[in-house]
C-alpha cells in the first residue's frame, strides 16, 4: 500500500540536516493505492483529510515550525535479553509516518555519509505473504551496513512483518540474521494533536472529532510512535565483551535510523 506514491523523489539524501526550530509541543512491493479497498469494501485512509492535512503542514511549517525532540530510549537486559523501549515524535500525519515504517524503500531514507556514502539500512525486497484485510503478513529482506576499524560490509536481515494497516500497528520477527538468537518488537502510531495548545485554548481534545472541532479543522495532526524491540546474540556472542560490542551498536544503530524518520518527515512537511 503507498501513502505517498514516489515520496522518495522529496527526500534530501543529507539525512544528517536537524530541523529548524521548536513548536509549543513537542523490491518487492505492494502498490495499492490509498483509494482502493478492502473485500469488506472499507476504506483505512481518507483521501480528503490526508490532502488537508498536506496542506496545513505545508503552510504550518513555515508560520510554527514543528520540532521533534530525539527519541527517548530506555533500555534494561534481562538474563541476557535486552529490550529497548522507544518513544518518539514525527511532525507528519500517522498515515504518512506508518507508510515510513513499513515501505520506506521509495528513496534514500536511510543514506548516511558517515557510512561512506551507503545506505545505512537498504531494503532489498517486501513480499506480501497473506492478506486480510487492513492486515497483513509481510516477509522483508533488508541490508545493514556495518563498519570495523578498516573493515566493513553489510548483514542480511529477514523479517515477518505482520501489519495493521487501520491501526497503524505492526509486530516484527527476525527470521535469519546473524548473529541474533532473538530479534523482534513491535511498534504503534497514535494521533497528536499538533495545534491544539494554540488553537483549542485550554481544551485537551480527547478524540479527532473534537480536535476537529475546536481547531476549526486548522489543526495539523502529528504523530507518537512508541516501540519495544528485543534482542539476543548467539552464543558465543551473547558473553562479554561481544554481548557490549553488539548490545551498543544495536542500540546507536536503531536510535539513529528512527532520527533519519524524523528527519524524513522534516522534508516531507517543507
Amino acid at each position: 500500500m503507498r501513502v505517498f506514491p514516489g515520496f522518495g523523489g522529496w527526500i534530501n539524501q543529507n539525512t544528517q540536516q536537524p530541523p529548524k526550530a521548536e513548536a509549543k509541543t513537542s523490491a518487492n512491493v505492494n502498490t495499492n493505492s490509498v483509494s482502493e479497498k478492502d473485500s469488506n469494501n472499507q476504506l483505512y485512509y481518507d483521501k480528503e483529510d490526508m490532502k488537508k492535512q498536506y496542506e496545513l503542514w505545508s503552510v504550518g511549517e513555515k508560520k510554527h515550525p514543528w520540532y521533534d525532540a530525539p527519541p527517548k530510549v530506555k533500555v534494561t537486559t534481562k538474563k541476557g535479553l535486552c529490550h529497548m523501549n522507544i518513544e518518539m515524535t514525527l511532525g507528519w500525519i500517522p498515515d504518512g509516518v506508518f507508510e515510513l515504517f513499513t515501505n520506506p524503500n521509495d528513496g534514500p531514507l536511510f543514506f548516511d555519509m558517515n557510512k561512506h556514502g551507503r545506505q545505512l539500512l537498504e531494503y532489498k525486497s517486501r513480499k506480501v505473504l497473506k492478506k486480510d484485510g487492513p492486515r497483513q503478513i509481510v516477509k522483508v529482506q533488508q541490508a545493514l551496513a556495518w563498519d570495523f576499524l578498516w573493515w566493513s560490509g553489510s548483514i542480511p536481515i529477514e523479517l515477518i512483518v505482520d501489519e495493521n494497516q487501520k491501526k497503524f500497528t505492526a509486530k516484527y520477527k527476525k527470521e535469519k540474521m546473524i548473529f541474533m538468537k532473538v530479534f523482534e518488537g513491535s511498534y504503534k502510531v497514535e494521533p497528536l494533536y499538533a495545534d491544539s495548545v494554540r488553537l483549542c485554548k485550554q481544551k485537551e481534545p480527547k478524540s479527532l472529532q473534537e480536535y476537529k472541532t475546536c481547531s476549526g479543522e486548522r489543526g495539523r495532526i502529528a504523530s507518537k510512535v512508541t516501540m519495544d524491540q528485543y534482542f539476543q546474540p548467539y552464543p558465543p556472542f551473547n558473553l562479554p565483551p561481544f554481548s557490549w560490542f553488539i548490545r551498543d551498536i544495536t542500540i546507536k544503530t536503531t536510535t539513529t535510523l528512527l532520527k533519519m524518520l524524523q528527519h524524513a518527515s522534516v522534508v516531507l512537511r517543507e
